[in-house]
């Protein structure tokens, strides 16, 4: 759905209905995302495939939704650079640890955080106003420190990651 999502954010429409289409889709991946985790607990069918997968699929669209954010001057660009710079991170960490047979799921700091970027992307592009201007920034700042505070959960956790040796 990614791909359908950036062309409705990137390409206006009359009226902005365009916003309107990419907050639909947006919400529907990210409802489907959530379905689909919770489904695969429910019924016992989580897999390292899942645990690695489920992630990334969040960090790509978030990371999508965000850079179109930047490039339509709703999100400032440090606080996106900031954020994917995070994912890069905890992706090679799991990537240094998938190899040495170890599966790193997420956590729930990052889930957390996951959570308050969806929500925070679903009122920057609605773009209510009023009251919702304050959530707004309230939203950016939290998703932005719940960003550090997961990095660092996921480092400290980790850590013997770091001391694998081939």
């Amino acid at each position: 759905m990614i791909p359908f999502f950036v062309v409705a954010m990137m390409i206006p429409l009359a009226n902005g209905t365009n916003k309107w289409i990419a907050l639909a889709i947006f919400v529907i991946a990210s409802a489907t995302d959530w379905l689909d985790g919770y489904l695969a607990r429910r019924d016992n069918l989580v897999t390292n495939f899942g645990k690695f997968m489920d992630p990334l699929a969040d960090k790509l669209l978030v990371g999508a939704a965000m850079i179109c954010m930047v490039a339509l001057n709703t999100l400032p660009a440090w606080i996106v650079i900031v954020i994917i710079s995070r994912e890069f991170i905890i992706s090679g960490l799991r990537l240094i640890a998938a190899d040495n047979g170890i599966v790193i799921a997420a956590s729930w700091w990052g889930k957390i955080k996951t959570a308050t970027q969806m929500v925070m992307i679903i009122i920057v592009i609605a773009k209510l106003g009023g009251t919702f201007d304050i959530i707004e920034q309230v939203l950016i700042y939290a998703s932005l420190i719940l960003t550090v505070i997961s990095l660092v959960d996921y480092i400290v956790k980790n850590k013997k990651v770091f001391m694998l040796q081939d």
